[in-house]
């Protein structure tokens, strides 16, 4: 990315500078962060059942009673990069039988799509430093209806669409609390924090406001003392709690003069949760009971424990405001006021520092509308990196003091990944839904996070290929649920393009990174082949490869002995890496010679793969059809034959990704390389005649390795870009509507399987609850898609064109294909000319109340005919990817603003 004629650059900004302070060690400016998650209930780690059973085992039920074991959770919360020490809100609106401390939502066993978050919270603005931070929650006036969405949630049918706290009347004449947390630091420690209640309602109501300061429960572990919260009064009438922690040394959380403390320890209720004695008459719960229910005896009167509260009482006229500040120091502030006109101009100034960081990241064309977007996107990617602390061996084996686990949970969930020791801050898909890294998810983040901070960009790909992550037989850890699961391997295309990425925004070519990924990868990519390719023909399998409930069965599951599922996905994908390594090895083999060697190892084994995808001399066991003109998996029975799945997916789209275009003259920058590859193409023409375009020079002597030709890139596209098979007003859909009228049908081992095309939230349990790609459209691959129009526009130039749409008789060349696509893509964040932005799907307050008009929610995916947000409302991961591509539209010749 470059800066335009008097653009400043990221790095020379108030913010910019701090990143590099941070980079250099000069400064640890991020010690502090939004790294609590807002879900800790319901994961893997806190699960010590039987049978694997985490969402009952730990439910929301007992969130706000029970003490958690590995990691914290909260409401627009703080912490340090070790979790040690909290920071977030409690609510109370006078009517609820609990206080607000975490967002609600339905189970995966509860919910009529599996989990589902059920508040309605917004990421606003963050930097990567986290110097500055807003998020705003949404708090109803009226009782939150709890038992109303389990109730109306577990009557619908998989049928029906979810039941949303919006469809419950709640939000009805405005009777809720808007609640603004924004963070700023004056310095890596002292950190502001400033909390706006604003009555949205018509008439006067009342809030008790808890900012709560906490410990993570670390002592559970043996020889671990407990820290201490202590409160403090000065002589000036302020009031201070005082923390003390072993690791992080001495800090101070400043409140208002007269402020009521309130204190207790972070430790479970025992004789709530499991009727027996508690340990302390202090509980994680004491705040509930002594606000709620008036029991002063539920708090230490000596003011000290693991937990404590600053408790403000607001009564609010409607449309009013009420504004608490606080601050947290590693000094004691002995003299001044530490909230003073001070803090509001630090305030002021960080806010405003983020306005000059973003101004300089967004391309300068971008409209308002865009910017707007783009920017709460970089925000829920930087509110989502998330302190992950997992210790599978510790926790397969039980705590201390605690009645041990039965015997088969050694064999259990991720047993043989005992070597994972997790305990980092990783960028996570969402905070609710997904608190949990997934590593493929983690790819797609990082070529996001390489527009702002590639610094951590590069470093959370080093770090899932760490000893500590990676198995020793070379295995990337997909998610905790199963740690085996396989997702594609896209590590080493988001190392190839954070590079590239930084490279062209700093001028900065970071060697080190890519060789130090590289040998990493290298293990990874042996285990591909040397696990992955049942027949050792070329042909991968893999599972659902993230693709998850987008076949006629579960992927996932093994079929029956003698029977292999052959990838066009999973063949692709190793196709894609191939690509991605041969590319990395010529960077490297620029400053060393002896990596022309290596390259020559991954452009063999390219063309072995698109050999056996084409398969020229027996098609029936290749991956091509000829008579659809598409890529289908390939089912191989015991019988020696080849069935074609045809089903018209993404997984048929995915061998577009294969691509890579080069100039000729680099080529002759590495004669070793080049001079094995004239050997093979002269020797082994059977095989790379398999290969698209690979001696032929296209545009500007380019070359390209491609596992489609250009004939079948013809017909593929043709499908793709039919509005009556995938393309839809919003993007690419994963599968092709052609299956609402033409399901598709297969009777196999006495079983008869249906698939058709499903737009929307899925109609079947197939692999999860709220798992569907059949039909939705989902970020990931679409960008795939434009990426790979780019590359095949490098090397085919204006000359190759196709009809976008098909039928229309508009003809565009496949740079233009893939800026129509980012712009449809774009479109489900923006206003449309009715002013409903369609991510918001039926729901019209975010298109008539100015106070929800400007928010919006990243979904997992959208819907195929509408492009409604589904799925997780969060996951700001790889759908951050919006980001990106307006990066991208506003950077383009061809950028036409977006309608609306």
């Amino acid at each position: 990315m470059t800066a335009g004629p008097g653009k400043r650059r990221p790095g020379e900004t108030a913010e910019g500078r701090r990143l590099a302070e941070n980079d250099r060690r000069l400064a640890h400016w991020n010690r502090w962060g939004p790294f609590l998650s807002t879900r800790a209930w319901g994961t893997v780690r806190e699960d010590y059942s039987a049978n694997g059973t985490a969402w009952d085992y730990f439910p929301f039920e007992q969130a706000h009673t029970r003490a958690y074991r590995w990691n914290e959770d909260g409401l627009a919360g703080l912490c340090d990069r070790h979790q040690l020490v909290c920071f977030a809100i409690a609510l109370w609106n006078g009517k609820d039988p609990i206080l607000k401390e975490r967002p609600f939502g339905l189970s995966n066993s509860q919910g009529n799509h599996g989990e589902d978050v059920k508040d309605y919270w917004f990421y606003l603005d963050a930097t990567p430093t986290s110097s500055y931070l807003k998020c705003l929650y949404k708090y109803p006036q009226r009782e939150f209806p709890y038992a109303e969405l389990l109730a109306e949630n577990a009557r619908r049918t998989i049928e029906q669409p979810e039941y949303e706290l919006l469809d419950t009347g709640i939000f009805a004449e405005s009777r809720y609390f808007d609640v603004t947390v924004e963070y700023a630091k004056a310095a890596t420690d002292d950190v502001l924090i400033a909390i706006t209640v604003a009555n949205r309602g018509p008439e006067e109501a009342t809030l008790d406001l808890l900012p709560t300061l906490w410990f993570r429960n670390t002592w559970w572990k043996p020889g671990r003392m407990p820290p201490r919260l202590a409160a403090e009064r000065r002589g000036d009438g302020r009031t201070v709690i005082e923390l003390n922690e072993s690791y992080i040394g001495r800090y101070f959380l400043h409140t208002a003069p007269g402020t009521e403390l309130l204190f207790t320890e972070n430790e479970t209720n025992f004789e709530r949760v499991f009727n027996s004695p508690n340990r302390s008459p202090y509980v994680k719960d004491a705040f509930h009971d002594y606000v709620i229910r008036g029991n002063a005896a539920a708090v230490n009167p000596e003011l000290h424990g693991t937990k404590a509260a600053a408790r403000y009482r607001l009564s609010l006229a409607a449309g009013a405001e009420a504004r608490v500040h606080l601050r947290l120091t590693d000094g004691p502030w002995l003299s001044g006021d530490p909230l003073s006109e001070e803090f509001d101009r630090t305030l002021a100034l960080r806010k405003a520092e983020a306005d000059e960081f973003y101004d300089a990241v967004l391309p300068e064309r971008l409209t308002a509308d865009e910017r707007n977007v783009s920017r709460q996107a970089f925000a829920g990617m930087i509110w989502s990196k998330q302190f992950y602390k997992y210790d599978v061996r510790r926790w397969l084996l039980g705590d201390p003091g605690q009645p041990p686990p039965p015997p088969q949970r050694l064999e259990g969930r991720n047993s043989d990944w005992q070597h994972v020791f997790a305990a980092d801050v990783l960028s996570m898909p969402d905070t609710w839904e997904f608190p949990w890294f997934a590593a493929w998810d983690l790819a797609f983040h990082c070529v996001v996070f390489a527009l702002i901070d590639p610094q951590f960009a590069k470093d959370q790909l080093v770090l899932m290929l760490r000893e500590w992550y990676m198995h020793p037989n070379g295995q990337i850890p997909a998610y905790e649920w199963s740690f085996s699961d396989v997702n594609p391997p896209v590590h080493a295309w988001a190392a190839l393009r954070v590079f590239q990425v930084e490279r062209a925004k700093t001028g900065r070519s970071d060697f080190a990174f890519l060789e130090r990924v590289f040998h990493k990868l290298l293990l990874n990519f042996d285990w591909w082949v040397n696990r992955k390719d049942a027949l050792g023909n070329n042909i991968f399998q893999g599972g659902f490869l993230g693709l998850d409930n987008i076949g006629l069965f579960d992927r996932n599951t093994p079929l029956p002995p003698g029977w292999i599922l052959g990838q066009a996905d999973g063949t692709s994908w190793m196709a894609t890496y191939c690509l991605n390594m041969l590319a990395i090895a010529l960077q490297l083999a620029s400053e060393d010679p002896v990596y022309e060697d290596v390259a020559s190892k991954f452009w063999e084994h390219f063309v072995y793969i698109a050999y056996a995808i084409q398969r020229p001399d027996d098609p029936e066991k290749g991956l091509w059809d000829e008579e659809d003109g598409f890529f289908y998996d390939n089912l191989h029975g015991p019988d020696g034959r080849n069935t074609p799945i045809r089903v018209r997916s993404g997984v048929g789209l995915i061998p577009l990704s294969a691509v890579a275009v080069g100039d000729s003259k680099l080529i002759d920058r590495f004669p070793g390389f080049k001079r094995r590859m004239e050997w093979f193409g002269k020797n082994r023409p059977d095989l790379t005649e398999s290969c698209a375009s690979m001696t032929t020079h296209g545009q500007e002597q380019r070359l390209m390795m491609s596992v489609v030709k250009p004939d079948q890139l013809k017909r593929v596209l043709a499908r793709m870009l039919d509005e009556t098979e995938f393309l839809s007003p919003y993007g690419i859909r994963s599968v092709s509507r052609y299956h609402r009228q033409h399901p598709y049908e297969l009777h196999a081992r006495g079983t008869d399987y249906r698939l058709e095309y499903e737009p929307g939230e899925s109609r079947t349990k197939l692999f999860g609850g709220n798992s569907n790609w059949r039909g939705p459209i989902w970020f990931p691959l679409n960008y795939l898609i434009i990426e790979s129009l780019h590359r095949f526009h490098d090397y085919f130039g204006d000359s190759f064109q196709v009809e976008c749409p098909t039928g229309s008789g508009r003809m565009l060349n496949l740079r233009e294909v893939s800026r129509e696509l980012a712009r449809r893509l774009s479109r489900i964040f923006l206003p449309a000319s009715d002013g409903q932005r369609p991510v918001a799907g039926p729901y019209a307050i975010f298109r008539d109340d100015p106070h929800w008009r400007d928010l919006m929610l990243f979904h997992e995916y959208f819907h195929g005919d509408t492009g409604a947000g589904l799925g997780a409302s969060h996951q700001t991961g790889w759908t951050g990817l919006v980001a990106k591509l307006l990066d991208e539209l506003g950077q383009g010749d061809g950028y036409v603003p977006s309608p609306g």
